[in-house]
């Protein structure tokens, strides 16, 4: 834990990594509670209202009999396990099994579509799936396509060939389960990128992550935790921040973790829930913060008293800041890190004073610098891109099946965010640009290249380019620039359809949400598009009429 000191100085310099040669995240975040008997693990509200509570005892004994499962279908050390599931008790079960059988898990988002199930389900050679009744559809219209998946399991709905009733599953395994002897580096999961220079890549990480991840949620929630705490997050657990900045670590702590995931953000249920449940902390996405803000007097009508938000994703303005110390009565603290090497920079504001439009310092434990194309410190108040020193627990072991991309994410032993940024002379970091073409709509960091991929599929495109579009709710929306087939006229029916077709073959945030038909497209002397002179188009509106929905 990080030792409790007055000043962010302090904790920084007396702050020391203890990572054991053998450690197992299913283990660590659940069995060690499990003998208490009566200690909270989960409580999970469903979308009719309805709760459900777990204790760690109960996890234990159900991800043992699914650990067991697994087992006799012949999953083992080392298999990949996608778990296409939202915040629910199964997620969960499916996360320790997985981990104490040493296999390795891949977390799915359930908004994503048959084509982006396929990819990422191919590309990690996934063994088995556990899914529900809601998403085995998509998962069979794609299993012809995948030859490594064996085994399906699913939760709900009705017994189909090829397909193992989850819960049927558990009733017959055993509760008793030695885990696997995992070391700390041994991998464990697999999270993918957004595909931000072409398809997404698999960032395997080890069990050692979830300790590598333990001191920045306890900076960013003020030395958690507290007696009483209580987490939850709006984000999925398929993604990075939902599942390593929320569930993992509270369980680490054996604090409660509440489970709640509507597909809609909805600004006034988040009060309601946080406010029946208890919630004392949470890590919001910007988006939800800014539609939370909207919400008219929400002390009238609910009694929430929470000790801590965490927010990460983009800089938040002073307005939300000021709205956090006025309405949730609490210094809402920013943090920053990325897929590959997360929650390496933040805010603690109980030991430093928080800078406006900073990202904050580096976490203790974590060497956070501003580098330049050599990989050497640039000066204070000097641009460069934010690096990350290796070795670090948190940081990821590689790309799957990716040695050049690996490679090419190091200069020396410095780990490149391909975000530019500088560092001020008191040692706080301020994010200055994307590297790349990025874009942040809703909280959700979005690459280009897959949304262009499956543009390119319709009969109709015949090139296309996607960028960030400035967008005052959603931080950017994405938007696409069409060349569209000799004969086929642009027309808003065909930009709907557009719209459409990305939207159920990837994922619903990732559609174009407004489409300008173009003749030509700006591109270099080697044929790639310079969407930096797209960009320039949108804000100078050179031309065109664009479709926005």
């Amino acid at each position: 834990m990080l030792p409790k000191k007055s000043t962010y100085d302090e904790v920084y310099s007396s702050f020391r990594w203890s990572i054991p040669e053998h450690y197992n995240i299913g283990v660590d975040v659940c069995d060690k509670w499990a003998d208490e008997r009566y200690r909270l693990a989960l409580i999970y509200e469903d979308e009719r209202g309805k709760t459900e509570k777990f204790t760690f005892w109960d996890i234990k004994q159900l991800s043992n009999r699914l650990a067991n499962a697994l087992g006799a279908s012949g999953i083992s050390s080392g298999d990949r396990v996608g778990i296409l599931l939202p915040q629910c008790p199964e997620a969960a079960i499916t996360h320790i099994a997985t981990y104490k059988v040493g296999a390795i898990a891949i977390p799915l988002f359930t908004l994503f579509g048959p084509d982006a199930l396929e990819y990422r389900l191919a590309n990690s050679g996934a063994k088995a799936i556990v899914t529900d009744s809601a998403n085995i559809a998509k998962v069979l219209q794609i299993r012809g396509q995948l030859p490594d998946l064996k085994l399906l399991f699913v939760s709900g709905g009705k017994s189909q060939p090829g397909v193992v009733d989850f819960w049927g599953a558990l009733e017959k395994g055993s509760s008793h389960f030695e885990p696997v002897l995992t070391r700390a580096d041994d991998p464990a999961m697999i999270i993918y990128t957004s595909g931000t220079t072409g398809p997404p890549k698999g960032a395997l990480h080890a069990h050692r992550v979830v300790l590598g991840h333990v001191p920045g949620v306890e900076f960013f929630h003020n030395f958690f935790p507290e007696k009483g705490d209580v987490y939850w997050t709006p984000a999925d657990w398929a993604w990075i921040g939902g599942l390593i900045d929320v569930l993992l670590p509270s369980w680490h702590h054996g604090v409660p973790v509440v489970a709640h995931r509507t597909r809609k953000f909805d600004p006034e249920h988040a009060f309601y829930l946080i406010a029946k449940h208890g919630i004392r902390n949470a890590f919001m996405p910007p988006t939800a913060l800014k539609m939370m803000r909207l919400v008219k007097d929400p002390k009238s009508r609910h009694d929430f008293r929470m000790r801590t938000i965490g927010c990460g994703g983009e800089t938040l303005g002073e307005e939300l800041l000021d709205w956090g110390r006025q309405v949730m009565d609490l210094d809402i603290n920013e943090f920053y890190g990325q897929t590959e090497v997360n929650l390496v920079v933040g805010n603690c504001c109980e030991i430093m004073p928080v800078r406006r439009g900073s990202m904050g310092k580096p976490i203790p434990g974590h060497r956070v610098e501003v580098v330049d194309a050599e990989g050497h410190i640039c000066p204070p108040s000097t641009v460069g891109e934010i690096a990350i020193l290796r070795p670090d627990p948190v940081m990821f072991l590689n790309y799957w099946q990716n040695p050049q991309a690996t490679r090419n994410k190091f200069v020396g032993d410095w780990s490149l965010t391909g975000d530019l940024g500088k560092k001020d002379e008191d040692g706080y970091i301020w994010y200055v640009a994307r590297k790349d073409d990025l874009i942040t709509s809703s909280g959700y960091r979005i690459g280009p290249a897959e949304i262009e991929g499956c543009l390119i599929k319709h009969p109709a495109v015949a090139m296309c380019a996607v960028i960030g579009k400035p967008d005052a709710v959603r931080t950017e929306i994405v938007k696409a620039f069409l060349v569209l087939k000799e004969g086929i006229p642009a027309t808003e029916e065909l930009a709907k359809e557009i719209q459409t077709f990305v939207k159920t073959r990837l994922a619903a945030y990732e559609y174009p949400r407004e489409i300008e038909f173009v003749a030509e497209l700006p591109m270099t002397s080697t044929g790639k598009i310079i969407r930096g002179d797209l960009r320039k188009l949108e804000i100078e509106k050179q031309k065109g009429h664009p479709f926005r929905e």
